[in-house]
């Protein structure tokens, strides 16, 4: 426990953000403190020796998880640590997690105001005090598009395939980068418009009829087929169209997702938005778009851990009642 607690880095690819931090949280009236810490699962195997040698698994026998991870590494854990996995329903818990943390934080939501200017763009916190209802979009790997209208009260109404995954798989085949760190990097450099066909490109300036300005993206990747464009392409070029293409894409279904279903306000999470501000950026100026200026893409302090959070409130909940029954039989 001292290690975990007393340190920010855990052996290559561990870390911990103490920066969200949460003091003084009460969960079941117990008081403490709730560490946020992080491994990619793509380095499990590394993970797992470091926790043999820390001595992790001997302070616990069972540990709550989620999502795809909690099936996929769970015969490993199992074998290498002697550990058990307490699973629950990945979007329960992204849901729970969400409402716990939004009640205990109340700077946890924001937006990005004035999205398309480099030299005016600024988070403004979002008063989130009477949530329902919300469209929440999870974006990791793929995208989950969930229509949320009271506790508990959720459904999945779309997603799409084109996620985190694609951004960083497309960026690994036409870039060479190896780490999500380094496409974003790339992508921060980049000038999409070398790559993509504008709607200036095809109508000379802007398509009036519609009201579509000439600066926007017609065509992902649609400069390609030209050979002195493809040619002056550079790879963080290349890193910014994945990056613009991702992210139109999940602005402009969660929009409609919106739409369809009356609601005016659309919260994103999931680990693709950390440290991703070029894609909170382009969806919050995606939404403003294409909502003429009637809504706002909501962001959260704690993106990508609702979901271990929601299972620490399971676990929680189901310790309360094994010792209530517990206590009634004896």
């Amino acid at each position: 426990r001292k290690y975990l607690t007393n340190n920010l880095a855990y052996g290559d690819s561990g870390h911990r953000d103490q920066q969200k931090q949460m003091e003084d949280v009460v969960i079941r009236n117990r008081k403490g403190r709730i560490h946020f810490i992080r491994f990619p699962t793509n380095v499990m195997t590394p993970f797992m020796e470091l926790a043999k040698e820390k001595g992790m698994a001997e302070t616990l026998s069972t540990v709550c998880a989620t999502g795809g991870g909690a099936y996929k590494f769970e015969n490993d854990i199992r074998k290498e640590l002697n550990m058990t996995l307490h699973k629950f329903d990945e979007l329960d818990s992204l849901i729970g997690g969400i409402q716990f943390i939004e009640q205990n934080n109340s700077k946890e939501l924001y937006f990005w105001e004035n999205p398309g200017e480099d030299s005016l763009a600024c988070k403004k916190t979002y008063d989130f005090t009477n949530p329902y209802p919300f469209m929440l979009v999870n974006i990791g790997s793929g995208v989950s598009i969930l229509s949320v209208k009271g506790p508990g009260k959720y459904q999945r109404v779309s997603g799409t395939s084109l996620g985190g995954g694609t951004f960083l798989g497309l960026s690994c085949l036409l870039t060479k980068c190896k780490t999500f760190e380094e496409a974003l990097e790339l992508a921060a450099k980049g000038d999409n418009k070398k790559v993509d066909k504008l709607v200036k490109d095809i109508y000379g300036g802007d398509y009036n009829r519609f009201g579509l300005a000439g600066d926007i993206v017609a065509s992902s990747f649609g400069q390609m087929n030209i050979e002195e464009k493809f040619m002056g392409a550079a790879k963080e070029d290349l890193a910014r169209a994945t990056l613009m293409m991702i992210t139109n894409n999940i602005g402009s279904i969660a929009r409609l997702c919106c739409k369809s279903e009356g609601m005016e306000r659309c919260v994103f999470v999931g680990n693709f938005l950390r440290i991703n501000t070029i894609a909170m950026r382009s969806l919050s100026t995606a939404m403003e778009y294409w909502s003429n200026g009637a809504m706002k893409a909501l962001f959260c302090e704690h993106e990508g851990y609702f979901g271990a959070v929601g299972c620490l409130l399971e676990l929680m909940y189901v310790a309360n009642q094994t010792t209530r029954t517990k206590n009634d039989f004896k």
